[in-house]
C-alpha cells in the first residue's frame, strides 16, 4: 500500500489524497498533547503530508497543537496546512475583508509559520461583495502569507462570482473548495444552513459543474460522521445510536442511506475490503479531482484509509452504490 498524490495549480506542493482532520488535537496538558503528537505520527506514517484545519477548531487550539508538532519534527518544508478562517459566530457573519487578515493573522501565530499553503473561507455570506474579499486575498498571497485559497461551504454560483471577478482583474481566484460529499445522501444540515454539500440526488448538477471545472474537492465528512463505518445498522440501530453524534443520526439515517450502506457491504465482501473503504474509494473515485478529509485517530485507522486509495471502482460500481443502477454488469 503507497499514498497517492494530487496537485493543485499555484502550490508546488504534491498532496496525499488523504488529508488528516485536525479537530480532535487539543494541547491542555502533556497527556493531550502525546496523544495528539501519536494521531499526526500515524497519519505521517502513511504518507499524509496534507492536514485539515480551521481558525475555530477547539478555540484555537487545534492550530496550537498541529504547530506545535510541526515544530517537534521540522517537517513543515514538506507540509501542506489547509486552514480555514471567516467561521461565523453567534453575533455576526464573519466574512469580511478584516476577518481575512485577524484570521489569517492568528492562525500563522499559532502554527508557527510564515504561511498557510491553503486557506479556505469556512463559510461564505451571500449578501458580501466578492470583490474586496478578492482583493484581500489576493494581498495575502503577494505578502507570502497564503499561497492559495479556496471556499469551504461556498456554492458554485458563488465560487464563479469570485472567479470571474478575478479574471477580469487579472487576479488569482478559488482553486479548490470543500464542500460535503460522501457516498451518503445529506438530508438535514449539521450546522446550520450555510453548509453547503453536493452529495445525494439533489445535487448531481454541482456534481457536474466540479467535473467541467476540473476544481479539486476536499470533501468533509466523506464518511457521513460515522455512518458510512458501518457500525451502525437497521438491526443495532435502537441499541447504538447513542453511541453516536446527534447530527449522524439527524442527518444522515434514512431508508436510501441504509441501501447505500447495504450495497457497500456487499461490494466489500466482493473485494475482500471493509464498508468504510469502498465508502472512502467512492468519493476518491470521481470526475473530479478529489482529495478526502478523514479523522483516523490511530495507525489501525490510517492504514485502513490507505487500502481505499487502492481500490478502483468501476462506473457501473459507483453508479450501484449511489442507487442509480439496480445491479451491477457482469
Amino acid at each position: 500500500m503507497s499514498m497517492q498524490y494530487g496537485r493543485i495549480e499555484g502550490l508546488d506542493k504534491d498532496i496525499s489524497r488523504l488529508a488528516q482532520g485536525c479537530m480532535m488535537l487539543y494541547d491542555h496538558d502533556e497527556e493531550a498533547l502525546k496523544a495528539a503528537f501519536e494521531i499526526l505520527d500515524a497519519a505521517a506514517a502513511t504518507g499524509i503530508n496534507c492536514y485539515d484545519n480551521g481558525q475555530i477548531y477547539g478555540g484555537g487550539a487545534c492550530e496550537r497543537t498541529f504547530g506545535k508538532w510541526m515544530q517537534a519534527r521540522g517537517n513543515r518544508d514538506e507540509t501542506v496546512i489547509l486552514t480555514k478562517g471567516c467561521h461565523h459566530n453567534q453575533d455576526r457573519k464573519r466574512v469580511t475583508t478584516y476577518d481575512i487578515q485577524a484570521d489569517i493573522a492568528d492562525s500563522l501565530a499559532r502554527l508557527q509559520t510564515d504561511h498557510i499553503d491553503i486557506w479556505m473561507f469556512h463559510r461564505d455570506n451571500p449578501a458580501i461583495d466578492v470583490g474586496p474579499l478578492c482583493e484581500t486575498l489576493n494581498e495575502e498571497i503577494a505578502a507570502g502569507r497564503i499561497k492559495v485559497y479556496g471556499g469551504s461551504n461556498w456554492t458554485p454560483e458563488r465560487i464563479d462570482a469570485i472567479n470571474e471577478y478575478a479574471y477580469k482583474h487579472n487576479l488569482q481566484g478559488m482553486i479548490c473548495s470543500s464542500p460535503n460529499f460522501s457516498l451518503a445522501d445529506q438530508i438535514d444540515s449539521p450546522w446550520g444552513d450555510d453548509c453547503i454539500t453536493i452529495s445525494g440526488p439533489k445535487h448531481e448538477a454541482d456534481r457536474q459543474w466540479y467535473a467541467d471545472k476540473n476544481m479539486p474537492v476536499f470533501s468533509w465528512s466523506s464518511l457521513a460522521r460515522g455512518f458510512m463505518t458501518g457500525r451502525l445498522t437497521r438491526e443495532n440501530f435502537e441499541q447504538e445510536k447513542g453511541n453516536f453524534e446527534e447530527h449522524t443520526i439527524r442527518c444522515y439515517v434514512c431508508e436510501d442511506n441504509w441501501q447505500r450502506l447495504e450495497r457497500c457491504q456487499e461490494i466489500a465482501d466482493q473485494k475482500g475490503l471493509s464498508i468504510p473503504q469502498i465508502a472512502l474509494a467512492f468519493v476518491l473515485n470521481q470526475a473530479f479531482p478529489t482529495f478526502a478529509l478523514v479523522g483516523a485517530r490511530n495507525s489501525e485507522e490510517a492504514n485502513s484509509n490507505l487500502e481505499a486509495l487502492n481500490c478502483e471502482l468501476t462506473a457501473d460500481e459507483i453508479a450501484y452504490l449511489d442507487l442509480k443502477a439496480t445491479s451491477v454488469a457482469s
